[in-house]
């Protein structure tokens, strides 16, 4: 595989020339332990960053359910009866004070699609400011950011459907910057051989994530109101951002309370990994058959992954017709099994490379494959399965799952090409990944003219809320 930037070695390299070998053997320093390991630490406070960020994205799929008036978005066209009622519904008693607005499906659709507008502009910015500054404090201001206009939303409901849509651009901007920050800090922190463990633990938090804020936020919406999703997961996110501040530095080398030995560990094996050059070789990098490579891996697994999010709530609404206790709660089964495959895929992978000896290169592409096919196998078995309630849950599960795989092949490879502009990368392959967010629900709605116009608004929202866990 070429690199976009040039490949040479130690010997070859001029002052100022790029010195960065891609997919080459890394040295095998011994490895510092694990245990409160500063490394680790990053890790998990990544984890949780990442969870809080995900958590901030798709309350609003829940909440705003609850905010719009039901008398609004009357179903306009017949549902599915192919299979019997699942269950008697269950009655709830669900708190009633917050307030209530008159938007339509269509509004619906331009308040969720517009955090994509703002996602989508700050991907390659964010990893060009990172590369040169940090992304220490710019994925922490990214999650801060967002937390603050979440804390803000029953405010710009109250000014109408305009100033929401404005601070869901705003929460997009912010959110945008925060995966190529976190490429970039893991190019200074991260060993080659333990790049798809320390990766896998940081985004999976991403995944949980959406497990916990999907029925939690029903939760908070039934007992309290909708206006406490808000509140509370914001305020979770400005005391991640205390946290992080306070103990994570964005190089080893200006780390507080980093053992001497850990530093030494980690400087070497990343000594022959980085590049001295101090431009961003922007047209190698756009020439670079890898980086295409993985735009067209990241851009069609978020397709497939869009669409999954887009059509299983309907598909068990309407379908397999389960009562919306019920759903919330399948919906966020599969999102769990993908968790707990990206942390033990990024645990094989790296004992694969480091054990077993098996390239870098072959890793990725069997993850990816495994990741990808998996995954669409499942999806489209799902549809010849009839009314059978528990093998379609099943294959659901499955093909999610699957998809944790590629957390450690695609996902990771910007590190593998190129660690010193990998948040660059990263913002160049996220930009073309998030357009399936954007044209995806429109062709999936184009595909089911027969779903209830009031669904498949839920649908849209879960879309737009949990976007490319692989960014």
């Amino acid at each position: 595989m070429k690199s976009p930037v040039p490949d040479t070695t130690p010997s070859d390299c001029e002052e100022g020339s790029d010195c960065t070998p891609l997919l080459q053997h890394a040295p095998r320093a011994e490895t510092a332990p694990v245990c409160c390991s500063a490394r680790y630490n990053l890790a998990f406070l990544a984890f949780f960053g990442f969870f809080v960020l995900y958590s901030l994205r798709v309350n609003l799929s829940v909440a705003l359910v609850d905010m719009v008036d039901s008398n609004t978005t009357a179903a306009e066209n017949r549902t599915s009866s192919e299979c019997a009622e699942h269950s008697a519904p269950i009655k709830v008693l669900h708190n009633q004070t917050g307030k209530k607005y008159q938007w339509n499906a269509e509004t619906q659709g331009w308040i969720l699609g517009s955090f994509f507008y703002g996602y989508i502009i700050t991907q390659i910015p964010g990893g060009y400011i990172a590369s040169r500054s940090g992304g220490k404090l710019l994925l922490g201001f990214g999650i801060l950011g967002t937390s603050v206009f979440t804390l803000l939303t029953p405010l710009a409901a109250d000014f109408g459907v305009g100033a929401l849509i404005a601070l869901r651009a705003l929460e997009g901007l912010g959110e945008g910057v925060t995966f190529p920050a976190m490429h970039a800090m893991w190019s200074s922190w991260a060993p080659p051989l333990e790049r798809s463990k320390l990766l896998s633990i940081s985004y999976a938090g991403a995944q949980l994530g959406t497990v916990v804020s999907l029925p939690l936020s029903g939760i908070i919406c039934f007992y309290l109101n909708w206006t406490y999703v808000f509140y509370l997961f914001g305020l979770v996110g400005i005391i991640w951002f205390i946290l992080w501040t306070w103990l994570v530095s964005d190089t080893p080398d200006t780390h507080r309370t980093i053992s001497p030995y850990e530093k030494e560990y980690i400087l070497s094996s990343l000594r022959n990994q980085l590049s001295s050059q101090k431009s961003v070789p922007w047209i190698p990098m756009l020439k670079s058959l890898p980086l295409w490579a993985i735009v067209v891996a990241h851009f069609s697994y978020n397709w497939t992954f869009y669409t999954l999010l887009t059509l299983l709530p309907t598909y068990m609404k309407e379908v397999l017709r389960f009562n919306i206790q019920e759903n919330g709660f399948l919906s966020a089964v599969p999102y769990f099994g993908c968790w707990v495959c990206m942390i033990l895929s990024g645990q094989a992978a790296d004992n694969l490379r480091a054990k077993w000896n098996f390239s870098t290169l072959c890793v990725r592409r069997v993850f990816s494959l495994i990741g990808m096919f998996g995954p669409a196998v499942f999806l489209v078995a799902a549809g010849f399965i009839g009314c059978d309630y528990s093998l379609a849950v099943a294959f659901l599960t499955i093909s999610t799952t699957l998809g944790g795989f590629c957390s450690s092949g695609f996902s990771i490879s910007h590190l593998d090409i190129a660690p010193s502009y990998a948040g660059i990368l990263l913002g160049i392959t996220n930009t073309f990944a998030t357009i399936p967010g954007m044209i995806g629900p429109v062709i999936a709605r184009s595909l089911t003219p027969e779903i209830q116009r009031q669904n498949y608004k839920t649908l849209h929202l879960r879309n737009s809320s949990f976007g490319d866990y692989l960014q």
